[in-house]
């Protein structure tokens, strides 16, 4: 019952502050970017709320915690000091000043006027759209998952409620709306993933004894040859860290910020969050080995470990009641946040990009919001549909998702912030060679590999964009001029 009511009165104030959000809405800028005004804890947070989601918490911490044992942790802390603190220091000033220089509000945009290239914004756009959809799907099925575990309902039934909650409040009040939310779930988040090792750890017999057990146990469970090698935990590290990096939903971020002096406080507050978050759920996944054994361990119809349904398993069955209901509250949370960042991004990629960059340019503000509002919708029903269908489990539908989009815009943006050099047909030899060693190196590489495919397509284009561009003609001294206008300097 506490259960229910908690996520009653989560769920009436996200569609509380979408209300509010929507009289804060009037423009696109608004809409996308909530006016450029984000501040260090809002824009922290929302970093740090977009970067963790339920595909943390069931699908990474539960088949990293299980496969890997203690090594799992190097993903939570690789992930706050690369993936975070590394990422607002080195990209975030950069990023904001480029895309004001230019009058740029998304990825596709920013490619478009930095490579003067209307052709690739189109590419751009249709890949984000394209490729972050099964990204969302993996949430909403990790949602899924915990929500019949938790409330014994239906998977399809938890989808439906998922699915309803996240357009209603999105759609409603855009970016606003999303940060305000952001700040609300970013501390349900912190306390939630604190108490739930805290409980973890006390029903496994104390910090000590869990340790001692987990690492025992982990050993006896896990085959020498099925225990991962430097090369995967290395590769996993690299992509959930380093990927980002590239992430249109990630780089979102840095354009939102109300102006630099945000950038270091906002630095130092995204790697707290991100290293009691990451090392928490990580944490905890390896405590599974205390709580299951090879006999009582979720298991596939074939007899393969269901590494998705571990954490909601061992969550249900240890919490109590109360503290489970805020568990559900902060994986809802974390899991909204990201949702409604891929889905902004999304519907952006579409209509500003590709509809109002390309198809009709004097479409007005009002339109274009209708249409962003209209485009949310039909991406959130595609999530869903694609999360109903089981195809894969989480971690394999990220990694794709993760290597087609950092592998495609990754080296181009970054390299495109840095050098002048890059040119036209570095930044499109950069986006294709992403594209394709993700797609090609995922489908011959296996899932257990997936990872390892993502990172290496995020490292070639680096590679391969400086080699074009050293023998193909250098972008207009006007568009580099504007571009790098006060760029390097304090």
């Amino acid at each position: 019952m506490a259960s229910l009511v908690l996520l009653l009165v989560f769920l009436v104030v996200m569609v509380a502050v979408g209300v509010w959000g929507m009289r804060k809405t009037s423009t696109l800028n608004d809409f996308f970017l909530g006016g450029r005004s984000c501040g260090p804890w809002m824009s922290a947070f929302a970093y740090g709320t977009t970067y963790f989601s339920a595909v943390v918490f069931i699908g990474f911490a539960g088949k990293q915690g299980w496969g890997f044992g203690f090594n799992a942790l190097w993903i939570g802390v690789g992930n706050a000091i690369l993936g975070a603190m590394l990422a607002w220091f080195l990209l975030a000033k950069r990023t904001r000043r480029m895309t004001q220089n230019l009058n740029t509000m998304t990825m596709p945009e920013f490619l478009e006027a930095r490579y003067d290239s209307e052709h690739i914004k189109m590419i751009a756009a249709v890949l984000i759209f394209v490729f972050l959809l099964p990204y969302s799907a993996s949430v909403f099925k990790g949602l899924g998952h915990l929500f019949e575990s938790t409330f014994h309902i239906s998977f399809d039934f938890a989808l439906i409620i998922l699915v309803g909650i996240t357009g209603i409040y999105l759609v409603l009040g855009g970016y606003s709306a999303v940060t305000v939310t952001d700040f609300i779930q970013g501390f349900i988040m912190l306390g939630g993933t604190i108490a739930m090792l805290i409980v973890v750890i006390a029903k496994a017999g104390g910090l000590t004894e869990a340790i001692t057990v987990a690492q025992t146990n982990y050993v006896a469970h896990v085959p020498l040859a099925e225990q991962p090698s430097v090369l995967t935990i290395a590769s996993l590290v690299f992509m959930t860290s380093f990927g980002t990096w590239g992430m249109p939903q990630m780089v979102q971020k840095f354009y939102a910020v109300k102006d630099e002096s945000v950038i270091n406080k906002a630095a130092i507050i995204t790697t707290i969050f991100a290293l009691v978050i990451g090392v928490c759920a990580y944490f905890t996944g390896v405590l599974s080995h205390v709580f299951f054994d090879l006999e009582t361990v979720p298991r596939l119809a074939d007899g393969g470990i269901n590494y998705d349904l571990i954490i909601p398993t061992l969550l249900t069955t240890q919490m109590p009641e109360l503290l489970l209901a805020i568990i559900m509250i902060l994986v809802l949370s974390a899991s909204m946040s990201t949702l409604a960042s891929m889905i902004l991004v999304s519907s952006s990629s579409i209509t500003i990009d590709l509809y109002k960059g390309y198809l009709k340019k004097d479409v007005s503000d009002k339109a274009s919001v209708a249409m962003m509002r209209i485009l949310s919708t039909v991406f959130i029903l595609c999530s869903y549909i694609i999360s109903k269908l089981q195809i894969g489990f989480i971690v394999t539908l990220m990694s794709l998702s993760w290597g087609v989009l950092s592998g495609a815009f990754m080296a181009p943006y970054i390299l495109g912030i840095f050098s002048k050099k890059v040119t036209k047909a570095g930044a499109y030899a950069g986006l294709y060679s992403g594209v394709a060693c993700a797609i090609i190196l995922t489908l011959t590489m296996g899932a257990t590999n997936s990872p390892l495919a993502a990172s290496i397509a995020m490292v070639v284009p680096f590679f391969v964009v400086p080699i074009v561009s050293a023998f193909t003609p250098k972008v207009s001294d006007e568009v580099i001029n504007k571009a790098f206008n006060n760029i390097g300097k304090k």
